[in-house]
């Protein structure tokens, strides 16, 4: 099933102040984490997270979603997942990186959000073939997402197309892969949230033919 695009404004409204404080802690940690761990800092980039914020806000707004659960793939510090549930999604993550697991746990906790962080992989169990088909097909020099790790939908006890929006921050040359896999295993009519940088955001629902 092809995937349409939906324009949403980026707005640049004021936050809440609790959006604030959170932002600022998470920048707070997630500045103290690269600095303490610069090997593996290099297969984490956060996202700008203001602009996710807002391209959230704008799907609860617009009233765009089918439901109220929401994935983040790769969610390092699960900053968006977090964001999410401040905005009252159903909101988990799914990451490959244990000690990122423990710290996206540690600030949902603090914050005292109900967020659920699991440890593994976010590709579905049997597309594997076409994860690597994906990268074959694209050239793509990183292989962060093609891995031996736990299936994350096992831990959630939640199937993909259980969810109703899902975000990612694609690697270059990940796009293809990330659409290839949200268009085969999502949900008719979920909506997959895509950040781009510089601060860019693209919201695309999955449609029949």
């Amino acid at each position: 099933m092809p995937l349409v695009d939906i324009e949403i404004s980026n707005s640049d409204s004021i936050l809440p102040d609790e959006i604030v404080a959170f932002l600022r802690e998470a920048d707070v940690r997630v500045s103290q984490y690269l600095q303490d761990s610069p090997r593996r800092a290099t297969a984490f980039v956060p996202s700008q997270f203001k602009t996710v914020y807002h391209a959230l806000h704008a799907i609860i707004d617009g009233n765009l979603a089918s439901g109220n659960s929401l994935c983040e793939w790769g969610s390092g510090f699960g900053v968006v997942a977090s964001l999410a549930s401040m905005l009252e999604f159903i909101a988990c993550g799914i990451e490959i990186e244990q000690d990122l697991v423990d710290e996206s746990r540690r600030l949902a906790e603090d914050f005292g959000l109900p967020v659920e962080f699991v440890q593994g992989s976010f590709i579905p169990s049997g597309a594997e073939a076409c994860a690597e088909e994906a990268y074959a097909d694209n050239n793509s020099a990183y292989s962060w997402l093609i891995t031996d790790a736990d299936n994350g939908y096992e831990e959630l006890q939640l199937d993909l197309d259980e969810f109703d929006v899902v975000f990612a921050y694609p690697w270059p040359g990940e796009d293809y892969l990330i659409t290839s896999l949200f268009e085969k295993y999502a949900a008719e009519g979920a909506l997959l949230l895509t950040y781009d940088y510089p601060e860019t955001v693209y919201l695309r629902r999955k449609v029949s033919e």
